[in-house]
């Protein structure tokens, strides 16, 4: 079972069941889908994902989507997740900021629900520790 605990403002109306089925498909994908999963999701404004980026990028930029991993896992550790005493696999965190996944929607000529679909998406991605280049 996947638990997705998303926090969200009421000016920011995502599509919950977008987010949710991102990571579920992201998840079954990746063939992760077994026992307890846990991510949680935050929608954001432009002035929180600033903070954020500069306090943890350090580039002052402006983000759609940023993914904080519990444990950093990657292709060249080979490193594993490590199960919790209640065998709850909790990936971590994805924030969305609002503002720019709508700009972001527009410039790609996509639904706002599609966009957040792939944003959400891509950042399940790299919290299994699978990166772009």
């Amino acid at each position: 079972m996947v638990q997705v605990d998303i926090l969200s403002d009421t000016r920011y109306p995502v599509n919950r069941k977008a987010v949710r089925k991102a990571i579920i498909e992201t998840l079954v994908k990746n063939k992760i889908l077994q026992g307890e999963v846990e991510v949680s999701v935050a929608v954001v404004g432009r002035r929180k994902m600033r903070n954020l980026t500069t306090l943890y990028l350090k580039d002052n930029k402006n983000h759609e989507v940023l993914a904080f991993p519990l444990e950093e896992v990657t292709q060249e550790t080979k490193k594993g997740f490590i199960n919790a005493p209640d065998e709850t696999l909790r990936l971590g965190d994805i924030i969305l900021c609002w503002p720019e996944v709508l700009l972001s929607a527009s410039r790609n000529d996509v639904m706002v629900d599609d966009e957040v679909f792939f944003l959400t998406a891509h950042a399940t991605e790299h919290l299994i520790g699978r990166h772009h280049e």
